[in-house]
């Protein structure tokens, strides 16, 4: 049947004779054949359509821009850095962390292995940093960084659990730990290398090693780079051999101070005692820090070693003890200053600048405790931080420095002399570099880092992936050991 829908008897009984061949009518004279109301009535309806498909199509352009945590990281931020994060046996990572009463000769670690690594809170630091921020405050062991990077590596973003599709491979070896009890006492060489060994012969029998002979693999050391650089046939020097061991010829280590020499080591930032839990705490820390009414020209933390002979941090403390008016210090002589104390946080807040001599190595973890409380840097060796960590320090080394040589110190020069001449524009703008940089060498608290700002972790794994890029392919070049 035919309805009419608001037309005219004769108009139907006209439509109703009509050719259906050779009057086949056009789109405008079927318009012209329909009532006003029939036309509006189109009109809205195709109208409506319209709307509803633009609605259809913003909704799914909007879908694409999920949250960061909830993206697809198997294609393009994560194109070519996807990482397989080995699961070791518990022998070389947790039960090291489970025997933390005799990780270390003379103190129970186990306060260090709280709050995933980070340590117990830091509640002693009340009324000293912000209370809105006081959370993100721990007292962290500054060895303890393998337990950090292993707690963020497995939520990293670009983590892979099919080892077929990375790119690096991530061995989660406590090595640090498992020396700290046996680099003093009576230890056989054989007793400080037995662990890695072990660790070396278990991921030499995995597929992803024989696909590059380790040339993508990547192990963090929590200490000081010489603990690990025994040479195997010198039995009774100091520490263990592991990276002179001839499997690991090709693996990148990162570590807190690293031989600059060996090109496939990078340092990282000792872990502080600030972990931020979101990118507004680093803000309202940085503008804390900005804004301290700082009342001594300079600090020094630490004390002196009378059994090391001409130590030059008794030349320091010296200086500093005759010109108590413009010096804060912290003798770590008298206090245990290994994992932070109020005292040193109040020193480096209230001074323009601090003193950091070497610690036992050519670095220490006061250099970042030191920045983290924009205090300004002094150096005397430039392998304390001008030659260690290029990746999370500016790259003008006087824009947020200052150096004076050690031999200077010792033949008498002043080191109040040396910085009252740098006027106050000048330690503001380097203050304001310092500040710029602490995001870059703080560890974030939540296990995927933060959501906008890069820390210390993020920028470690970027600068893998391009400085190493080549080095890593050309272990897989030909793909003489495929994986099965």
């Amino acid at each position: 049947m035919f309805h009419d829908f608001g037309h005219s008897p004769a108009e139907v009984e006209s439509l109703k004779k009509s050719d259906p061949v050779e009057n086949k009518p056009s789109s405008n004279s079927v318009l012209t054949h329909l009532s006003p109301s029939y036309r509006t009535f189109l009109f809205l309806l195709i109208l409506f359509q319209l709307l509803l498909l633009g609605c259809i199509t913003r909704a799914s352009q909007k879908s694409v821009l999920v949250p960061r945590d909830s993206q697809d990281f198997g294609t393009g931020e994560c194109d070519s850095r996807r990482i397989y994060v080995y699961d070791l046996p518990a022998e070389f990572n947790k039960q090291l962390v489970n025997n933390c009463n005799n990780l270390d000769p003379w103190h129970s670690k186990c306060d260090a292995n709280l709050n995933s690594g980070f340590g117990p809170q830091a509640t002693e630091l009340a009324g000293i940093v912000p209370e809105s921020i006081l959370p993100a405050w721990y007292w962290t062991d500054h060895y303890w960084g393998e337990v950090i990077f292993h707690n963020r590596m497995l939520n990293y973003k670009c983590r892979t659990l099919e080892p077929e599709s990375a790119n690096a491979f991530y061995i989660p070896f406590y090595v640090g730990l498992a020396i700290g009890n046996h680099l003093w006492g009576n230890h056989s060489a054989r007793e400080r290398d037995w662990l890695s060994e072990r660790l070396l012969k278990w991921v030499q029998e995995q597929p992803g090693w024989k696909r590059s002979n380790g040339s993508d693999h990547i192990v963090v050391l929590g200490r000081l780079t010489w603990d690990f650089r025994r040479r195997i046939d010198a039995e009774n020097d100091w520490g263990t051999s592991f990276l002179h061991m001839p499997a690991m010829k090709n693996v990148i280590r990162l570590s807190v101070e690293r031989n600059i020499w060996d090109f496939l080591e990078v340092a990282v930032p000792y872990p502080t005692v600030f972990h931020p839990r979101f990118d507004s705490d680093v803000v309202e820390w940085q503008r804390f820090v900005r804004s301290r009414n700082r009342t001594a020209l300079f600090a020094l933390v630490g004390g002196a070693r009378e059994s090391v002979k001409n130590d030059f941090r008794g030349l320091l403390q010296t200086q500093c003890q005759n010109n108590p008016d413009v010096c804060r210090h912290v003798d770590c002589a008298r206090k245990n200053c290994l994992d932070g104390t109020t005292a040193i946080m109040e020193a480096f807040l209230d001074s323009d600048f601090c003193l950091q001599p070497r610690g036992d190595g050519f670095t220490r973890r006061s250099v970042f405790d030191c920045m983290m409380a924009g205090s300004i840097p002094v150096f005397f060796w430039k392998r304390t931080a001008y030659l260690q960590y290029e990746w999370f320090v500016p790259a003008e080394p006087g824009s947020y420095s200052v150096f004076i040589h050690r031999g200077a110190v010792r033949n008498g020069k002043s080191i109040r002399k040396v910085l009252e001449s740098y006027s106050r524009e000048e330690v503001a703008r380097m203050r304001e570099k310092v500040i710029e940089y602490i995001p870059r060498f703080v560890y974030a608290k939540p296990s995927q880092g933060l959501a906008k700002t890069k820390d210390a972790f993020d920028i470690a794994i970027e600068g893998i992936f391009s400085k190493f890029k080549n080095h890593m392919e050309r272990g897989r070049l030909g793909d003489r050991n495929p994986m099965n």
